[in-house]
């Protein structure tokens, strides 16, 4: 082997499955410049990974850009379809130079998205050359060991639910907003689950925190003034006093009320109706900044039974399931803008228009 060229970097050697195994530190300059087998042009059965979604890699690229001081991108698996030599160095048979000749493949198990963004975010600035990302390599020639270890990579992964990840996540404005209303909140902290992206049965808790999320979004959308302990006082103080219009609600805190019972009995126990009190909300907010809590009472003139089907089939519901598409909170936030008084935005006019024909139809 050494009298081919070869491609030559330090590693560490492990055993996985009776299988060596190398783990190298590669630098982002390197990671760009070796070449990595493209199997775009194959048909699946003969392609070791799945296709590159190039839609994917400019907002990859774009954490990195926005983050240059603390982005986080896991090590990426490779396999070499090639013989390879591992030297030890000296007395350790665990630390040594891997080395490869020039003519391998190179095929990504795992992370191809991410080497193209790095590729992309190095465009623009190319500092980032000099940094360093973990890589693993495996030996495996032949195709069907690469697809088995694709399959193998991604079998057990699951992704976070959007709560939890709306909960570990630090630089979106929104998402800080709405944990610190929760948190300081002495209601919602009891009613809104912190980690599930949807509601089990027997689940004790109101609402999620992503449901919490858009609605508090909605809510501040154009009143926000930046100062997140100000924004955070002013939209706890709307929640808390939309809490008082639902008695099921404080019922539901204070354990003298199932959840379950709540929320298969009313609408306005589910995301859709929060999303929608948080966008009439806004308006309401906007247009009444000093008597808004007077309209408000507006709440506990709706009928939110879920048997109300004259009222919520095709609004909040479809066959009788809530449903959370976009048009029907839409049609949700109408039902809550005429209770406070409040007039129709032009597309919510629009989509009411054609609901209304529609019902008539």
């Amino acid at each position: 082997m050494d009298t081919e060229p070869t491609l030559s970097f330090p590693v560490i050697r492990g055993l996985q499955a009776r299988r060596e195994y190398y783990v190298a530190m590669w630098s982002l300059r390197m990671m760009r410049q070796i070449s990595i087998f493209n199997e775009d042009e194959l048909p699946p059965e003969l392609r070791a990974q799945r296709i590159l979604n190039k839609g994917r890699i400019p907002e990859m690229a774009g954490y990195v850009l926005d983050n240059p001081n603390d982005y986080v991108f896991s090590a990426l698996t490779v396999s070499i379809d090639s013989m390879v030599e591992f030297q030890s160095l000296g007395d350790q048979d665990k630390l040594g130079i891997l080395k490869v000749p020039m003519d391998a493949k190179f095929i990504i198990n795992d992370g191809q998205h991410r080497r193209e963004a790095i590729k992309a975010a190095i465009e623009q600035r190319p500092e980032l050359a000099h940094e360093t990302i973990a890589v693993v390599f495996f030996l495996d020639i032949g195709l069907e060991r690469c697809q088995q270890m694709f399959a193998d990579l991604n079998r057990h992964a699951i992704r976070p639910s959007r709560s939890i990840g709306l909960l570990y996540d630090h630089r979106n404005d929104k998402a800080k907003l709405a944990k610190l209303v929760i948190l300081k909140s002495r209601f919602y902290k009891e009613v809104v689950d912190m980690e599930k992206c949807s509601l089990a049965p027997r689940s004790r808790k109101l609402f999620t925190l992503s449901a919490f999320y858009n609605a508090c979004a909605d809510l501040v959308e154009g009143l926000a003034t930046g100062n997140l302990n100000d924004d955070a006082k002013f939209a706890r103080e709307f929640w808390e006093e939309v809490a008082t219009h639902f008695p099921a609600w404080e019922q539901v805190k204070d354990g003298r009320m199932p959840a379950s019972e709540v929320r298969e009995g009313f609408i306005h126990s589910h995301g859709i109706a929060l999303q929608a009190i948080g966008k009439a909300g806004n308006a309401l907010l906007k247009n009444h900044p000093d008597d808004w809590k007077f309209k408000l009472a507006g709440l506990g003139k709706i009928n939110w039974s879920r048997a109300n089907a004259k009222v919520w089939e095709g609004r909040a519901m479809i066959g009788g399931k809530v449903s959370k598409v976009t048009t029907n909170v839409i049609l949700t936030t109408n039902v809550i803008k005429k209770a406070l008084g409040l007039a129709l935005a032009p597309e919510e006019e629009k989509v009411e228009k054609a609901h209304l024909k529609k019902d008539k139809a």
